[in-house]
């Protein structure tokens, strides 16, 4: 590993096809925005050769180009892999964007990798979602190791760096959270800091210089030796406590010298069991310099330490239809079962699909079929399908580079699959298979959308649609109440990329208009009313009367129409036209263009034509009856309310529940969670929290997590109506 005596400075190569799992490594890094997770992705490739001083491919773009909204927002916005060679093995680099609305893009990288590696930046410390995404990797066992970046900030400080780490991710092993490395420091600048030159090997007690631009190896002084001795005690009880040999501890508290191989054996097997977390630290290279401080310990850490695709457990299989398969094993010759974790859009060869291979080998110009996981509710199409593999290739720079084949543990970029989207699986085309899903977030945000123009309307459902099938994280909408097309995304910046995305890659030009939310109207009471319509112009009249009586019912109940007509007043075959008549006027509504609900229409007498009596005349007649019912009785709105869950932290309650009156919120019930949570139950209108995905996360500082299904709806304040009204009538 990164401290090993005899470190080998590193082949120099770009990434080919792995020739067996053994030699892949997936890493994703994870941290917040701004941590240095893409620059540190730099540092290894220039470390590792494939990219040149200045951090550039042979075509001159920086390795992790990929999307230009990423440049013109400044920041990442979804998942890219880098694939880089070290030391006779092939390391695929998942960089996830930090912004929490880009979770779903963290989640395909967790997905994909077998050990993760986070990223934090010792000028602003862990934040809170950070530490939730490291209890989600500690929930499945997944290897993780600690890299503290910006060290050449004026207050960084690596030693305090690494207590806050054990006390973030440490809380059940504290001591099971500690640093392999302490850095050197140069001399003191003008300001007063000393820029970070080297590191110092804890187990080894060897100094790796990279002040030239060059890692290089040497003694340690004899006063330097005193620094780390507490560090290395320590390091070395936190190694041999978590060692499946338990003679190592009574022959270390005896005094006995361990045998360097000995602990850094004992040390690659914790971390790639993840019960051990080392904390390293890395910095980007000077200008004109090869290396970045650590990025070689990095390396080493992560080809020596995290586990192979052999090691890691596959995610469970079935058929389509839901029968349960044996377990999958990363058998290059075992049956294919592949998994899409990316989708994109490139404008000169289609759909790019991301594709990590967890069984078998995947070879151009195969046939597979393509499983779905049902995402209808979402807007996305369900499929089960045969599909052509296109070309295969790994990605580097803005260019993919052609591979002959994919095997098991590797990933691969494939072209031209028109009908996979992330999330599906790839398999055999005679034994189909079906992957259990990954956690997905539910896009909580509506952003109500319209064509900006005629030639855009005609563009803008292909767009939508190809939208969706890149990103499992929204949901598109037809609302058929409201006739708006809603994307339901994570947030605001993830609305601004999806709008941005149809506008630069769809040539689809929307605007943005206010949300509606599906309102209802009801019946506050009894009501009568009498529909007349009579009407002779010659030929054929239309002659229609009937009477009916209104009367609420119990939330839920819908409409119900009732016959009590005695004698024949009117006909049998015009009391259907009648109950057609008044359902239609209902689905209008009669007080604000909202669809009635919840009442009892009974017709009680009418009056017909011999000659002028017709289907439509009763339909008319019922449909005037009701709104004279609605003219003379007092009409609820109805608001949808919303059952909500807010998974929070303790010290946010307070914020949250009191957040929930303002929002004319009903606090029902509060439950203690595991780590320092609380789960809150409130009954919320919908109206209320169209923003609420934005606003918790102001909130709760980016911790809280919140779900919402639809109660039921209940009358509105009066106010309120009253203003819905009066705009109805403005608009109409």
């Amino acid at each position: 590993m990164g401290d090993k005596a005899n470190a080998h400075p590193g082949a120099a190569g770009r990434a080919t096809a792995a020739d067996h799992p053994a030699s892949v490594r997936n890493v994703v890094l994870v941290g917040h925005s701004g941590s240095g997770k893409t620059t540190l992705v730099e540092a290894l490739a220039l470390t590792a050769g494939a990219v040149n001083r200045a951090g550039r491919v042979e075509d001159g773009t920086a390795v992790s180009d990929y999307d230009d909204i990423e440049h013109r927002q400044q920041r990442s916005v979804q998942l890219s892999l880098v694939p880089v060679e070290w030391d006779g093995f092939k390391i695929n680099l998942l960089d996830t964007p930090g912004y929490a609305d880009f979770v779903g893009e963290l989640r395909a990288g967790l997905r994909a990798a077998d050990a993760a590696l986070f990223v934090v930046s010792a000028a602003d410390g862990v934040d809170g979602a950070t530490r939730m995404v490291w209890e989600e990797c500690a929930a499945v066992g997944m290897p993780r190791a600690i890299v503290v970046t910006h060290l050449e900030a004026a207050r960084a400080d690596f030693r305090e760096m690494t207590r806050t780490c054990a006390a973030a991710f440490g809380a059940d092993d504290p001591d099971a959270v500690l640093p392999l490395y302490l850095p050197l420091h140069g001399a003191k600048g003008p300001d007063g800091h000393a820029p970070v030159t080297g590191l110092v090997g804890l187990l080894s007690q060897r100094i790796f210089d990279y002040a030239s631009g060059e890692r290089k190896e040497s003694e340690p002084g004899e006063d330097q030796l005193p620094l780390i001795e507490d560090a290395r005690d320590k390091l070395i009880e936190g190694i041999i406590a978590e060692s499946e040999d338990e003679s190592l501890m009574d022959r270390y508290l005896s005094g006995e010298e361990l045998d360097f191989k000995t602990l850094v054996d004992d040390l690659e097997r914790a971390v790639a069991r993840g019960i051990f977390h080392p904390v390293l630290a890395a910095a980007p290279a000077a200008e004109g310099a090869r290396q970045g401080i650590g990025t070689v310990e990095l390396l080493e850490l992560i080809t020596g330490g995290f586990p192979t695709p052999l090691e890691h457990p596959a995610p469970a299989v079935t058929t389509p239809g839901g029968k349960a398969r044996p377990a999958l094993t990363c058998d290059p010759a075992g049956p294919l079962v592949a998994e899409v974790v990316k989708t994109a859009s490139d404008p000169y060869v289609g759909r790019v699909s991301l594709v990590r291979v967890f069984s078998g080998t995947l070879r151009p110009d195969e046939t597979v079929h393509v499983s779905g996981h049902g995402l209808a509710d979402r807007g996305h199409e369900d499929h089960d399908v045969d599909e052509r593999i296109g070309a295969l290739s790994s990605p580097f720079g803005k260019h993919q580079r052609t591979l002959s084949s994919c095997i098991a543990g590797d990933m691969a970029c494939v072209a031209k699959l028109n009908r996979a989207e992330t999330g599906d699986t790839l398999s055999a085309k005679d034994d189909p298979l079906l992957m259990e899903p990954w956690d997905m977030p539910d896009p909580l945000l509506p952003l109500a959308i319209q064509a900006h123009s005629k030639a855009d309307e005609d563009k803008l459902s292909q767009g939508l649609s190809r939208l969706v099938a890149e990103d499992p994280t929204m949901r598109l909408e037809q609302n058929q109440d409201t006739h708006q097309v809603v994307l339901w995304c994570l947030g605001e910046a993830h609305a601004d990329v999806a709008l941005e995305r149809l506008r630069s890659r769809y040539g689809v030009q929307v605007d943005v208009v206010s949300h509606k939310v599906s309102l209802r109207e009801t019946f506050a009471g009894r009501s009568a009313g009498r529909g007349r319509h009579v009407k002779q112009s010659g030929g054929h009249g239309q002659y229609a009367i009937c009477e009916i009586e209104v009367e609420p019912l119990p939330g839920g109940s819908g409409i119900e129409f009732v016959d009590k007509v005695v004698g024949g007043a009117v006909p049998r075959q015009f009391i259907p036209s009648v109950e057609k008549g008044v359902r239609a006027q209902a689905a209008r509504g009669v007080a604000a263009g909202y669809p009635l609900i919840d009442v009892r229409i009974t017709l009680l007498d009418g009056k017909a034509h011999s000659v002028d009596s017709s289907d439509a005349a009763f339909q008319t007649a019922g449909a005037l009856a009701l709104r004279e019912a609605a003219a003379d009785a007092r009409i609820h709105l109805l608001e949808p309310v919303a059952e909500v869950r807010v998974l929070v932290g303790d010290d946010h309650v307070g914020s949250v529940m009191s957040d929930f009156s303002g929002r004319r919120g009903r606090v029902v019930g509060t439950e203690q969670a595991p780590g320092g949570r609380t789960l809150v139950r409130a009954e919320v209108p919908e109206i209320e929290i169209g923003r609420y995905a934005v606003d918790l996360r102001s909130l709760s500082q980016g911790t809280a997590r919140f779900s919402r299904t639809y109660a039921r709806h209940e009358p509105m304040p009066p106010q309120l109506s009253e203003r819905i009204r009066e705009q109805a009538q403005d608009v109409t």
